[in-house]
């Protein structure tokens, strides 16, 4: 207690020499300040130009959302009406299941050699890594949507083109996320089985991929539950799955129906979520093990 009044003290008395060599920062000055309402002042200005250049209005959002309170008036009982439309809907829905799981499977599998060419601790080459990258980016630049009216267009209308459509789609997002997640592994097991005279591609695989499989396990985890909403969409198009007679419905304001569909897919998905988070945690867990 006797040395809190002497050090209380001194450091008040330094104050006035910090508060005048930092002045800058403890103080800042108009400019930063007018720098920062400028750039605040110009996201608001550009959000209005957006509500008017696309026809926002307090008038338009309240009708909206009066018919959207009408449409799920309408919607309440959701049914499909007959047994045999129930049977229909559940064989489309296993439609949409397996377009999810054979697209993200088939992608994940081209993804992997791949991933490896574009993973800058595997391929040293610039020119290899350029290309393999920038192919990647490409691929990945085109929506799931666009990839089902080009497959549709080149197979026909079905399922086979929901399937090649998630493939493309998810083949350059699971290459991008497998080579950062190969290039961030240890190095340490690498520089592990060179040393004990394994070759190159030894060490890759026993080096980087025991390292980087859960990861990818992990991610086609996460991509199968999120496609099966893509396999949804892209049905409206015409490839196949329970998203054809979603918009079928919508189309002929059959809106309980149309409600009991969209309660199959949530409840679906919600299941696929439940489960896939399961596993994620399984093997993230396992890996830390």
């Amino acid at each position: 207690m006797t040395r809190a009044g002497p050090l209380r003290a001194t450091l008040l008395a330094g104050s006035d020499g910090l508060e005048a060599r930092h002045a800058a920062l403890i103080a800042p000055g108009w400019r930063s300040r007018g720098g920062m309402m400028l750039a605040l002042g110009g996201v608001v200005a550009l959000y209005a130009a957006g509500l008017a250049i696309l026809d926002i209005s307090p008038a338009r959002i309240a009708g909206g959302l009066g018919r959207l309170g009408d449409i799920a008036a309408l919607m309440v009982p959701p049914t499909p009406e007959t047994w045999s439309r129930f049977q229909i809907y559940l064989a489309a829905l296993g439609q949409t299941l397996s377009i999810a799981f054979l697209g993200t499977l088939t992608a994940a599998l081209l993804a992997l050699p791949v991933g490896f060419l574009a993973a800058r601790n595997v391929v040293a080459n610039r020119i290899v890594h350029l290309l393999t990258r920038r192919g990647l980016d490409t691929v990945r630049s085109v929506d799931t949507l666009v990839w089902a009216l080009i497959w549709i267009n080149v197979v026909g209308l079905g399922p086979f083109a929901g399937a090649l459509a998630i493939m493309c789609a998810d083949f350059g997002a699971f290459g991008k996320l497998m080579s950062e997640a190969i290039e961030t592994a240890d190095r340490r097991p690498v520089e592990g089985v060179l040393s004990t005279g394994g070759g190159r591609l030894a060490s890759i695989r026993f080096g980087v991929v025991p390292q980087v499989l859960p990861v990818f396990a992990s991610q086609v985890l996460y991509f199968f539950e999120s496609n099966t909403r893509s396999a949804t969409i892209i049905g409206i198009v015409g490839a196949g799955g329970i998203g054809l007679h979603l918009s079928e419905l919508i189309r002929v304001l059959e809106w309980q129906q149309a409600a009991f569909v969209i309660l199959m897919v949530l409840v679906t998905v919600a299941a696929i979520d439940a489960v896939s988070q399961r596993l994620r945690a399984a093997i993230i867990g396992r890996r830390a093990g």
